[in-house]
């Protein structure tokens, strides 16, 4: 019997592409949900994710779903929606992204302005392979407040202090998640049926802590 591989995780960087471009490429790209593009003052790079790169991030989502869900948060995942802001040069589109606490500024938007409109309060980045961009400039400059990031083989949390991001052990948007409970439970997501996965989460979300 045949064994069939997905592909790996792929990357493309451009140079010198005009803003106008970048939009054009948008545009032409804007009903479907890969490739991700992130740009950044005239780089553009274009990413086509693995299965592997999926699988972690449909994990991700179910998980923070769950758990906001579990501790009464409302919440809007808006996924890999692309953020921009020309006078920036700047724009990237995250693995996932979920607005929590700012959720009520948003409500009913179909389209967001980061001029006046809040970033997300929590995106998710899966990097299997290094990314050529380092978004973290971008997020930071757009205001972030955090970014979970899976690094080929460890969660790590980070949260915006002035210009910066700094790791920390516990998430803000989603009060008493920490990475070792985040690891653990998309780790277990790998090998748990998920009706069992889920009560897990759920037991662990309703606990005192």
């Amino acid at each position: 019997m045949a064994t069939v591989l997905s592909p790996p995780e792929q990357r493309i960087v451009l140079d010198n592409i005009r803003w106008e471009t970048y939009e054009s490429i948008l545009e032409a790209y804007m009903d479907r949900s890969v490739p991700h593009f992130t740009y950044d003052r005239g780089r553009l790079e274009i990413m086509s994710p693995s299965a592997e790169h999926e699988d972690l991030n449909r994990a991700a989502a179910r998980l923070v779903e769950v758990i906001a869900e579990e501790l009464d948060l409302d919440m809007r995942n808006l996924g890999s929606t692309t953020f921009r802001r020309e006078d920036l040069d700047r724009g990237f589109e995250p693995d996932l992204c979920f607005y929590i606490q700012s959720v009520e500024r948003i409500r009913g938007k179909t389209e967001l302005n980061l001029k006046t409109d809040p970033p997300p309060d929590l995106v998710i980045e899966i990097d299997i392979t290094s990314p050529s961009i380092n978004k973290f400039p971008i997020f930071a400059q757009l205001g972030v407040p955090e970014v979970w990031r899976y690094e080929g083989k460890r969660w790590i949390i980070l949260v915006l202090e002035g210009e910066g991001y700094v790791e920390r052990e516990e998430s803000a948007a989603l009060p008493g998640l920490t990475v070792s409970v985040i690891s653990r439970f998309i780790e277990e997501g790998r090998d748990l049926r998920r009706p069992e996965w889920l009560r897990r989460v759920r037991s662990w979300a309703k606990q005192d802590r």
